[in-house]
């Protein structure tokens, strides 16, 4: 599937083709943290997919509990996460944070990861009262 991402104050543009059957929820402590919320949401991409249209992207290397290092990159301006690879592989697939992709509503989760480390109230997330608009 092509899709379009940007970060949140435009800087980095981009394109790419994903492949829906790969959108994951990680529920992982190191992805709460980073996203400052109780799971992030991926889609596999290609790099040769990948095509960074403006912008250049800031990279923060974290080991993970593999001790594989992951390269997570972001808007040196904004902080908007983009994608998270291996780090000096340049075969390693991308996986694009789908939060800022324009067809995100397209890419529903097929499945989910690191679920002992998810928030417990999350099960419960539709009973609670919301509003269209703040």
């Amino acid at each position: 599937m092509n899709v379009h991402g940007a970060c949140h104050c435009g800087y980095i543009q981009f394109k790419a083709v994903v492949d829906p059957e790969t959108v994951t929820v990680c529920h992982c402590t190191d992805c709460q943290t980073l996203s400052g919320t109780a799971f992030r949401i991926t889609a596999l991409a290609t790099r040769s997919s990948f095509e960074l249209k403006t912008g250049k992207m800031a990279i923060y290397e974290k080991p993970a509990d593999s001790s594989v290092v992951r390269a997570l990159t972001f808007c040196p301006k904004c902080g908007s996460s983009i994608y998270s690879t291996g780090h000096n592989d340049p075969s390693a697939d991308l996986r694009i944070r789908t939060g800022v992709l324009n067809e995100k509503s397209a890419l529903p989760p097929r499945q989910q990861i690191w679920r002992r480390s998810a928030v417990n109230w999350l099960s419960s997330l539709q009973e609670i009262p919301g509003s269209e608009r703040q």
